[in-house]
């Protein structure tokens, strides 16, 4: 009688496998559209190429491509510095909102948000800026104090105004140039450089102030406000995602949902 292998599956196998899954998908969110991407399927044509190569048996060409899969996992640190880096920060920030967790709270008690005054002094300065068509670039930090930033830009330390906010975008200020950073419900700092987006998938009618927008929330868990200086339009990027069109009705509603305590 011929034995039968029969296949077992018990709960870990199955959350072993949903693990996995989430984990690749999350890799394909976050290197979609990006050079990233291309990258990624070039070393996955190798790695299936080697797999191919051991099958066969050619030992000359799998020996030299067993030394390039040696070093490969150092090669794809390098390579995916940036969306390891996201990844990272993306399963920090979900743990920190979860307040149940353990040690969540030690973690995340200092890291206030934005009060509805603070957000009305955003909206009014936003406002004023697209009617008058002045460009400006508002960093809204949540758990990730961007600290790096803010060091390397000129530290103000003031409470937020609409009107300090005008003039820090004013196109005569020496400030004007870069971003001003919002953290723990202060002005931390202005003339900040931002990381720059090359995710060629971004249209190209957005400018270099939208492109680091999106730059520093591919990187951190942060919302920046953009106005455009061409249009005076008013857009919100978070998570590497621009929604632009928006009011001082629908900015307000949106800041709330998004930054309120």
């Amino acid at each position: 009688m011929e034995s039968q292998t029969i296949i077992s599956l018990g709960i870990l196998d199955v959350v072993d496998i949903l693990l996995v899954a989430y984990l690749l998908y999350r890799l394909y969110a976050m290197i979609r559209g990006t050079t990233a991407m291309a990258i990624f399927i070039g070393i996955s044509v190798v790695y299936a190429f080697w797999l191919v190569v051991r099958a066969l048996n050619m030992e000359l060409t799998g020996a030299i491509l067993g030394q390039v899969m040696g070093v490969g996992m150092i090669a794809l640190i390098i390579v995916f510095q940036q969306e390891i880096r996201r990844f990272l920060l993306y399963m920090g920030t979900r743990y920190l909102e979860r307040r149940h967790m353990p040690f969540s709270r030690f973690f995340a008690k200092s890291r206030r948000q934005f009060s509805s005054p603070i957000i009305a002094e955003i909206v009014a300065a936003a406002t004023q800026m697209g009617r008058e068509k002045v460009g400006a670039l508002i960093v809204l930090t949540r758990h990730n104090g961007l600290q790096e930033i803010v060091e390397k830009g000129v530290q103000i330390d003031a409470n937020v105004k609409a009107r300090l906010l005008e003039n820090i975008f004013f196109k005569n200020s020496p400030l004007h140039d870069g971003a001003a950073v919002l953290s723990h419900e202060r002005i931390a700092a202005a003339q900040c450089i931002l990381p720059v987006s090359q995710n060629p998938a971004i249209p190209r009618r957005l400018g270099l102030r939208h492109r680091a927008a999106i730059g520093l929330t591919e990187e951190s868990d942060a919302l920046v406000l953009v106005v455009s200086e061409e249009t005076g339009a008013i857009s919100l990027v978070e998570d590497g995602e621009i929604t632009e069109g928006y009011n001082a009705t629908s900015l307000t509603a949106d800041l709330q949902q998004r930054l309120a305590v």
